[in-house]
C-alpha cells in the first residue's frame, strides 16, 4: 500500500508538472481566449453554405457579406493564435503581455510568404490567406512562444530604453519595448532568409511538413482519440484535472482538424477528418447525465440523492466537479469503472453512427464550454448531434446502473447503522 501511495504521489507530480507547464498552458489558455473568434466564424460559414431548398438563392445578394466574418476569423486564426499565445506566456513571466503579442505578430508576418502576381500588367505583391489560418496554426505556435521567451530574456536583461521619471506609462512601455520588438524582427528576417533557401522555402512550409502534418495525422484516428479519453477519465479518478492535462495536448491537433472540416464544408466539398474536437458531442454531457438521472431514480440513500440534486444543474451544462467530488467518484473504485467506460462507449457509438452516415461528419465548429445538452448538438452543426446526445443519455444509465445500485446498498448500510446507534443514544 505504501509503494502504491509512493507510485500515486509520483504520478501526480508529474502530470502536475505537464500540467502547469507555462509554454503548454500558454498555447491552450491561448486558443480558449479565441473560442468567440472560431464560434464567429463557424457560424458564418454555416449560413452561408447551407443547402436547404432555394435558400442559397435567397442570400445570393447578401452572401459576400455573410461571408465576411468567416474570412476574417476562421480564415486568420493563426494571427489572433499567434498574439494571444505570446501574450500569455509574458503575462506568466510578468512583463507586458501586448507589448510581447504585437512583436509575435510581426514575427509572424516577417516569414509569412508573400505572393507576386499581375493586375493591368503591373507586378503586385499580397499576402494571401493561404498561411494565415489552419496551415499556419502550428507555426503560430512556435513563433508565438519563441518570440515572446526572446522578449522576455531582453527585458529581462535590462535591454530596453527608459524614459524619465513622469512619462505616461503606456509611453514608457511602448519605447520600453522598441529594442525588443527591433531585435527579435532581425532575428526573425534572418529565419526567413535561411528558410527561403532551403528546399521548403518558408518556416511555414517546414513546420507544416514536419510537425504539424504528422501530428494530424496521429490525431485524427480513433485508436487516438480513445486513448485520450481513456487517460483523461482515468486522471480524473486519481484526481488529476484530466482535461486540463489531454486537452493542453491534444487541443492544437484537434483545432486544426476542427478548421480543415470547416474549410471543406464551406467548400461543399467532403469532410476530410472523422476526429476532431466535435468528438465531445458523445462525450462531454451524456455520461454525467446518466449518473444524475440512476442516482434520483433508482438511489434510495440520502445522501446519495441529496448530491445528485446539488449536482443536477451543473451536468446539464458540462459541470462535474460537484458529482466527482461529493460521491465521490475520485479514488473510488466502485464508480471508476463506469466513469472510465461510458465516455468510451458513447465515443464508439459516435464513431460508428458517423461511418454509417446516419450521423453527419463534423463541421469543424467549436463548441464554447458550458453549453448544455441538446443545444451542444444543435451548435456543432445538426439537429441529428442533439438528437444522438440525448439518447446516449439512457445507454450511459445502463452502464452506471449496477455500479450505483452496489454503492447505495452499501450507504444505506451506513445511514441504517447511524440511526440505529443515534436511537441507542438517545435511549
Amino acid at each position: 500500500m505504501a509503494s502504491f501511495s509512493g507510485f500515486s504521489d509520483k504520478f501526480q507530480a508529474g502530470i502536475s508538472k505537464v500540467q502547469n507547464n507555462r509554454y503548454i498552458k500558454s498555447i491552450t489558455g491561448g486558443l480558449s481566449a479565441l473560442i468567440p473568434v472560431m464560434v464567429v466564424g463557424a457560424f458564418s460559414s454555416l449560413l452561408t453554405s447551407m443547402q436547404i431548398g432555394d435558400y442559397q438563392k435567397w442570400i445570393a445578394p447578401i452572401k459576400v457579406y455573410l461571408n465576411l466574418p468567416y474570412e476574417f476569423t476562421t480564415n486568420v486564426l493563426a494571427i489572433y493564435a499567434v498574439f494571444m499565445i505570446a501574450y500569455r506566456l509574458a503575462e506568466t513571466f510578468e512583463v507586458s503581455g501586448v507589448q510581447s503579442g504585437l512583436i509575435a505578430l510581426i514575427s509572424f508576418l516577417i516569414v509569412t510568404p508573400v505572393a507576386t502576381f499581375k493586375a493591368n500588367g503591373v507586378a503586385v505583391q499580397a499576402l494571401t490567406f493561404d498561411w494565415l489560418g489552419a496551415k499556419g496554426l502550428f507555426a503560430a505556435f512556435i513563433i508565438g512562444l519563441v518570440s515572446a521567451r526572446l522578449y522576455v530574456w531582453i527585458v529581462q536583461h535590462h535591454l530596453t530604453i527608459k524614459m524619465p521619471a513622469g512619462v505616461p506609462p503606456m509611453i514608457s512601455e511602448a519605447f520600453a519595448s522598441l529594442v525588443p520588438a527591433a531585435i527579435i524582427s532581425v532575428i526573425f528576417v534572418f529565419v526567413q532568409a535561411l528558410f527561403a533557401h532551403t528546399g521548403f522555402g518558408s518556416l511555414h512550409q517546414a513546420v507544416y511538413s514536419i510537425v504539424q502534418t504528422p501530428l494530424q495525422g496521429l490525431g485524427n484516428t480513433f485508436g487516438s482519440y480513445i486513448i485520450a479519453v481513456f487517460l483523461m477519465q482515468l486522471l480524473w479518478v486519481i484526481g488529476i484535472h484530466g482535461a486540463m492535462v489531454v486537452l493542453s495536448i491534444m487541443t492544437p491537433i484537434w483545432t486544426a482538424l476542427d478548421l480543415q472540416n470547416l474549410a471543406a464544408f464551406r467548400a461543399g466539398t467532403a469532410r476530410p477528418n472523422l476526429i476532431t474536437s466535435s468528438m465531445g458531442v458523445f462525450t462531454m454531457i451524456a455520461p454525467m447525465l446518466g449518473l444524475v438521472l440512476v442516482l434520483l431514480i433508482f438511489a434510495k440513500s440520502k445522501e446519495l440523492r441529496t448530491i445528485a440534486k446539488l449536482g443536477a444543474p451543473g451536468a446539464l451544462f458540462g459541470i462535474h466537479e460537484p458529482l466527482l467530488f461529493g460521491l465521490p467518484v475520485v479514488m473510488n473504485p466502485v464508480l471508476a469503472v463506469p466513469y472510465v467506460l461510458c465516455p468510451i462507449v458513447c465515443s464508439v457509438i459516435g464513431y460508428l453512427l458517423t461511418i454509417w452516415g446516419i450521423l453527419p461528419v463534423s463541421f469543424g465548429i467549436t463548441v464554447p464550454f458550458g453549453t448544455p445538452v441538446f443545444l451542444y448538438g444543435l451548435i456543432a452543426g445538426s439537429w441529428k448531434f442533439a438528437v444522438a446526445q440525448v439518447l446516449l443519455i439512457p445507454v450511459c444509465m445502463l452502464i452506471w446502473y449496477p455500479f450505483v445500485l452496489k454503492m447505495d446498498k452499501q450507504k444505506l448500510n451506513i445511514e441504517a447503522k447511524a440511526e440505529e446507534d443515534l436511537s441507542a443514544a438517545e435511549a
